[in-house]
């Protein structure tokens, strides 16, 4: 062996973890973009399916368009303008498309406004009550799992109250709410938007059954995790039952949790619609309601749209959040390119 082989042998070892760290990293960007580059599609499915079943729905397009709205030549020449149904379809879906990325939802021809501005206007309270509701789920769920995992009797208790939580709609919740803190004990406003303590009844009862349910798959998660080897080196630690649930076995039971929290959190979307009809609120179930029996197909579409927009960026970031959480994922990429 020449000292040139020696010492490139030499050299190797100390350039594999940087090799392989640099892999790692690698892998955790293009997963990250894959999620991301699916999301796209999905928007991009969303937004086609939109511009087909408009053209394929039963009827002139100018009727769906215009709605209950008085038919007047002037307005079927806009319609025909915006949309550009005088060219081909090809370059009407082109047309769109651009629209769409642009932000123009069109314009709603029964309430005589454009449809993105009225949209964009109702769609912070739904954001908010949507937010709220999911800090109320996950910090029942996180609470009732630390609190209940391995304890007979506090998990049958906890048990009981998610499967009474799962099994209750909503808008029920909603109203019990209304009925006990609002009209007996007169602790939160009725109805409305203005002020914080008007978010705590609705977010309660929108937040409240998903909570139950990943609730019930955390503690699950947990119970496993507290019976793996290495809880048992924690513990020689002389570390204290919380703080090792908290720190040790919360991370290792929160994969499940996760994914299935990704998958409900578009429910809160469809919930929030019901919701901020039980409780008064402004926000896009209010004009959806209104746009479905007004036959306002701009503002219908538009909704769907934003709709399924703020579920993939949910779901994406909880994709990410899946990689952060379990290292394994990250390094299958690389260990399969190593």
């Amino acid at each position: 062996m020449s000292a040139d082989d020696a010492t490139a042998l030499d050299a190797a070892p100390s350039s594999w973890p940087a090799g392989r760290y640099r892999l790692r990293r690698n892998s955790l960007t293009s997963q990250v973009l894959t999620r991301i580059t699916s999301g796209i599609l999905v928007l991009w499915a969303a937004v086609t399916l939109s511009f087909v079943s408009l053209h394929l729905a039963p009827g002139d397009i100018v009727s769906l368009l215009i709605g209950e709205q008085l038919r007047t030549p002037e307005v079927e020449a806009a319609i025909r303008l915006e949309w550009g149904l005088d060219k081909p379809l090809l370059s009407q879906y082109v047309t769109y498309l651009l629209r769409i990325l642009h932000g123009d939802f069109g314009r709603s021809y029964i309430l005589q406004t454009d449809v993105s501005g009225l949209v964009l206007s109702q769609m912070l309270p739904t954001l908010k009550l949507t937010a709220a509701a999911l800090v109320v789920a996950i910090v029942f769920a996180v609470a009732s799992a630390l609190l209940t995992a391995g304890k007979r009797l506090p998990r049958s208790i906890a048990g009981g109250l998610e499967l009474i939580l799962i099994s209750t709609p909503s808008f029920w919740l909603g109203i019990v709410l209304l009925f006990v803190f609002s009209f007996t004990l007169k602790l939160f406003p009725v109805a409305g938007d203005r002020t914080f303590s008007a978010l705590v009844l609705p977010a309660l009862s929108l937040g409240l059954s998903l909570g139950a349910v990943v609730g019930q798959v955390l503690r699950e998660g947990l119970e496993r995790a507290l019976e793996e080897p290495f809880m048992l080196t924690v513990r020689s630690w002389g570390t204290r039952d919380f703080v090792l649930r908290l720190r040790h076995g919360l991370r290792h039971a929160s994969l499940p949790a996760v994914t299935l929290a990704g998958w409900l959190v578009g429910n809160l979307l469809s919930g929030a619609v019901i919701t901020e009809a039980v409780f008064g609120r402004p926000g896009l179930g209010r004009i959806t309601v209104d746009a479905v029996l007004s036959h306002d197909l701009p503002v219908v579409l538009a909704v769907a749209i934003l709709s399924a927009f703020v579920y993939v960026v949910l779901s994406t970031l909880v994709d990410v959040l899946y990689l952060l959480l379990d290292p394994r994922l990250r390094n299958d990429g690389a260990e399969a390119g190593h």
